[in-house]
């Protein structure tokens, strides 16, 4: 859960700083987070590359040269505003909140659940299932629960 709090941090200073792009650690999470982002339309490219910039050509991550690679993700705009408002964990380290199929329609109706609210239209909901990581709307229609990392708006 940890990499989840990092990413969030890194892609919501981003945009208030105005950067064209941002560099994330490499791993799993922040790749299947990241592609939900870039599917939703909130960054416009998700590249890999080194901390010095995105590859030029393939390079493959190995145990020599996995301290040094990160992800690249080009941030959007539009009209100078930036497309992502704010974007921050639901599940902590010490406290993993996992809901159901049947949970997670009230949370994306926009009615709360437990402790979590409701979404907003605008608003997206990153959950981690058996079958990967996945937003909200994604979830429900194949039936699926799972862990509440996200949600950006």
């Amino acid at each position: 859960m940890v990499g989840v709090h990092d990413l969030c941090a890194r892609v919501q200073n981003g945009f208030r700083a105005r950067l064209g792009r941002i560099a994330i650690p490499e791993t799993k999470l922040n790749l299947a987070v990241s592609r939900v982002l870039y599917s939703q339309g909130f960054v416009s490219s998700v590249t890999r590359g080194t901390h010095l910039g995105p590859d030029e050509s393939y390079t493959p991550t190995t145990n020599l040269n996995i301290a040094e690679r990160r992800l690249w993700l080009s941030l959007k705009y539009y009209q100078d505003e930036p497309v992502l408002r704010k974007m921050h964990c639901i599940s902590r380290p010490s406290r993993k909140i996992n809901c159901n199929a049947n949970q997670l329609r009230i949370l994306a109706s926009g009615q709360p659940w437990s402790i979590v609210k409701g979404t907003v239209p605008g608003e997206i909901m990153i959950v981690s299932t058996i079958r990967g990581v996945m937003e909200i709307q994604d979830a429900i229609k194949l039936g699926l629960g799972g862990a509440l990392l996200a949600r950006a708006s």
